[in-house]
């Protein structure tokens, strides 16, 4: 259901309050990849351009409801600073009389970014209180934090019924495209998934099950199939409790028509710190090794699939692809996405970090912003975030 545009909102000398998803990966302090900062430039720029004074409200880690210098936001505004090319104020609240004070002295093209959301205990737990607290801070709301769009949080739920609320162009781009997987995709329709966890997919596997021409399976997920299909995967990550799930998995794909492609030969190593490693068949994993990689039969009948494919839906990577020794398969088959003649998603921070790796996201239909979010999307299942905004 497409949801009110902020397109069709009179912002001009408005305060708006924009829930963004600035949640980066970072590393003693600086940004490592800001990927989502860059997705919600689209929203911010057309706002200030229209007149508005800018409130950026995000999210950064799991600081657990109270102030951790750890998470400050400092390093972002900084960042965002650059990319705008003008100056981010902050403040070192969330809500409250500093917070209002300092939304209160904007004008017009004008930012403001919030401290970190979850430094407030009411965040999580979408407490009224501080849902109110963030209307009093603007005259319009606007969430455009896709990634936590499957959250029902004060800054994307709570604050949603108090303040005239509308979507961002990221939060309506990413429904857009998403939906195109799931409403009558060009076929074939191929899904990869990879990822350490079987258990973290089973719900989106079920879904695109009865959609998908093809699923590629790898990582460590792709182990507990193969555990299910009677295969010794030595000392590999594995989940033994979900080998039920895995034989259900292979028969509903026998049963609907859909292509199955498991890895059929594998990198293994005694550990992650070797320096290379050696592929082998999945008939003769060593009892003292473990699967790290997908090997290079496999990149090889995966990427043939993929280049059959007018749909790519991908999350997840092939296996420990930060590790020099087990890359070759994710950023084999990043590759492959990226040459494919097909209208591709790839979601999930492994595998946009992949795509970025290769230097192959201009390559890509849509990079997904939520990783969580997307797979609750392609499931069926209701975002609370994305309800929460009122009909088109």
């Amino acid at each position: 259901m497409l949801k009110r545009s902020i397109s069709d909102a009179d912002v001009a000398g408005k305060r708006v309050l924009v829930r963004v998803d600035f949640n980066v990966p970072m590393q003693n302090g600086v940004i490592t990849d800001d990927t989502r900062i860059h997705a919600a430039l689209p929203t911010i720029r057309d706002l200030l351009d229209r007149g508005a004074a800018v409130i950026l409200a995000t999210h950064l880690g799991r600081p657990k409801g109270k102030p951790d210098p750890k998470y400050s936001v400092a390093p972002i505004a900084a960042r965002l600073s650059e990319l705008l090319d003008r100056r981010v104020e902050t403040v070192s609240s969330v809500a409250g009389p500093d917070a209002e004070s300092a939304a209160k002295q904007l004008e017009s093209g004008q930012i403001l970014l919030l401290e970190n959301t979850r430094f407030e205990p009411g965040e999580e737990t979408n407490d009224p209180a501080l849902a109110a607290a963030f209307a009093r801070l603007a005259d319009i709301f606007v969430n455009d934090a896709f990634g936590a769009a499957h959250r029902t949080h004060a800054s994307t739920v709570g604050v949603a019924g108090l303040l005239p609320s509308y979507a961002g162009l990221l939060l309506q781009r990413e429904e857009a495209m998403l939906s195109r997987l799931l409403d009558n995709p060009e076929r074939p329709f191929v899904a990869i998934l990879g990822g350490a966890k079987v258990s973290d997919k089973l719900g989106v596997l079920a879904h695109l099950l009865r959609r998908v021409d093809a699923l590629l399976l790898g990582g460590g997920m792709a182990n507990t199939v193969l555990l299910a299909r009677g295969h010794d995967i030595g000392s590999s990550l594995a989940e033994p409790d979900r080998v039920p799930d895995a034989r259900s998995l292979v028969d509903k794909a026998r049963e609907r028509g859909v292509e199955l492609l498991l890895p059929t030969d594998v990198v293994v190593a005694r550990g992650l710190d070797a320096e290379a490693g050696a592929a082998v068949s999945v008939d003769e994993i060593p009892r003292d090794q473990s699967v790290f990689d997908i090997g290079p039969e496999t990149i090889k009948r995966f990427c043939d699939q993929i280049g059959k494919a007018k749909t790519i839906f991908w999350n997840g990577p092939m296996g420990v692809f930060e590790q020099p020794a087990f890359a070759e398969g994710t950023m084999a088959v990043a590759r492959c996405v990226a040459a494919a003649r097909a209208f591709t998603v790839v979601g999930g921070g492994d595998s946009v970090a992949a795509i970025e790796a290769s230097g192959i996201a201009d390559a890509i239909g849509h990079i997904s912003t939520g990783g969580g979010a997307s797979l609750e999307f392609l499931e069926g299942r209701t975002l609370p975030g994305i309800a929460a905004l009122p009909d088109a």
